[in-house]
């Protein structure tokens, strides 16, 4: 709750409130049971009291990660920052750098 709370207080004023509204669980780590309330009602005492917080926490989030890169790795325009095996091998982690930023 503490890292979602500076993340959205790290961002321009003007979309905070968007972000409060709007924060989505994803992957594996957010299935134990009633961490989208404990979520909301640990982030509802950070925020602003006149703030909307809306935690949503889709039933397919254990994989939404996995999907989610599945398709950004499907769009052509990503395909310029494919990474292979032996460009990895060659360069070293370094690469994502030279390639992806």
């Amino acid at each position: 709750h503490e890292s979602v709370y500076q993340s959205i207080m790290k961002c321009d004023v003007d979309i905070r409130k968007d972000l409060y509204a709007n924060t989505v669980l994803s992957g594996g780590t957010t299935m134990y049971p009633g961490i989208a309330d404990r979520m909301q009602k640990e982030i509802t005492t950070l925020a602003p009291s006149t703030i909307k917080i809306k935690i949503i926490a889709p039933p397919e989030r254990k994989y939404s990660v996995w999907i989610g890169g599945s398709i950004l790795a499907s769009l052509s325009t990503f395909q310029t920052m494919w990474i292979t095996k032996e460009e990895y091998d060659e360069s070293g982690p370094g690469i994502v750098h030279r390639k992806c930023f």
